[in-house]
């Protein structure tokens, strides 16, 4: 009854927003309007812990070490973009935007700037403030879109609650969306056939992470657990394209540790810390965890430690292979992030 009243409210919210937009609606349909089906993703993750799985044999559990492969392709990144400034005299340009003073994303940018300088590839950070307007971050979004020596354009998110993410995100030209947030980018990895200009840099850090660690994709059933516009669809979407059977998790889905189980492959990307606990995991089965959050630990220097989606501890001898948080995914995201940025200046001058 609560979840009627509540699709009920945001069915009603949902149309009195996008009427407007809506010229084909219809009462011949009793289907409601999509975006009115988009309610909040509560985690309710256990208040116990479910008791450990025993197996016959235990598995050793591979660890797939995301920085060394990352420090391998931004090596070679960093040889293109030399080789690259060396034929025409440039070096491909990435510009992010940064609203607020939210501290992971401080971090986060911080951490992109700094790949930047040590691959040779050149830099801009404009900083607003949490109370700006749209007008601001448009305006200085069309500045990047016209500026020649900028060829990757990038919004920190998440953006404040009062800005409208979707139109500042399209507002970032196709040709310029190094994050592969823009619709047609995203239409074009769902689509058979269509190559999209970019793919969202963390699910692309994902399968790179699998195929560089020797894991067979095609005909395998993997799980996404989440739903995000910028890894759970993303990552679906690109797990199919490589032959995977998919399912996706969410927070509305029954019994998600029966379907996880089954999986060959999990993707843990819902942001909540320790979700998917090692009775969850089929024996064997490979694990990418996207997940990172804060958790408060008095024993270490800054008082939290980072944990991911999955119970680490839990997962080794079950997993086959899982990625650490943190050094997992995390150092191939922003690599992702330098090879799309490489890829757009490379369409210009070579």
């Amino acid at each position: 009854m609560i979840a009627r009243k509540a699709l009920a409210s945001a069915h009603t919210k949902a149309i009195r927003l996008t009427t407007r937009d809506v010229h084909c609606f219809s009462s011949i349909l009793v289907s409601p309007p999509l975006v009115s089906l988009d309610l909040p993703e509560n985690w309710i993750p256990y208040s116990d812990p479910p008791p450990p799985v025993s197996f016959e044999t235990e598995q050793k559990t591979v660890v797939i070490d995301g920085n060394v492969i990352a420090e391998e392709i931004r090596t070679k990144i960093s040889s293109e973009v030399r080789k690259m400034k060396k034929a025409v005299g440039k070096v491909p340009g990435l510009a992010v935007v940064l609203v607020g003073q939210q501290r992971d994303s401080q971090t986060y940018v911080r951490n992109k700037i700094k790949a930047c300088e040590e691959t040779g590839i050149k830099s801009i950070l404009a900083e607003l403030p949490e109370d700006c307007t749209e007008g601001q971050i448009l305006s200085i979004l069309k500045k990047f879109n016209e500026d020649t020596s900028i060829h990757g354009i990038l919004v920190q998110l998440p953006l404040p609650q009062h800005l409208d993410e979707s139109k500042i995100l399209n507002m970032v030209r196709l040709e310029k969306d190094v994050d592969g947030f823009h619709p047609l980018n995203v239409g074009n990895l769902a689509m058979r056939g269509r190559e999209p200009l970019f793919v969202s840099c963390t699910p692309k850090g994902c399968v790179e992470l699998l195929i560089r660690a020797g894991v067979e994709i095609a005909g395998k059933n993997a799980v996404v657990i989440g739903r995000s516009n910028i890894v759970g669809l993303p990552m679906s979407l690109l797990l199919q394209r490589h032959d995977a059977t998919v399912s996706t998790v969410h927070a509305f889905t029954k019994d998600p540790e029966q379907i996880t189980r089954k999986a060959d492959i999990v993707i843990a990307a819902a942001g909540i810390p320790s979700l998917v606990r090692g009775s969850w995991l089929k024996p064997g089965a490979v694990v990418i965890d996207v997940g990172t959050s804060p958790v408060e630990d008095s024993s270490c220097e800054f008082g939290y430690r980072l944990v991911g989606d999955v119970c680490y501890e839990e997962a080794l001898g079950v997993a086959s292979a899982i990625t650490p948080v943190p050094g997992g995914v995390g150092p191939m995201t922003i690599t992702m992030l330098l090879c799309n940025t490489l890829d757009a200046a490379k369409r210009i001058f070579l």
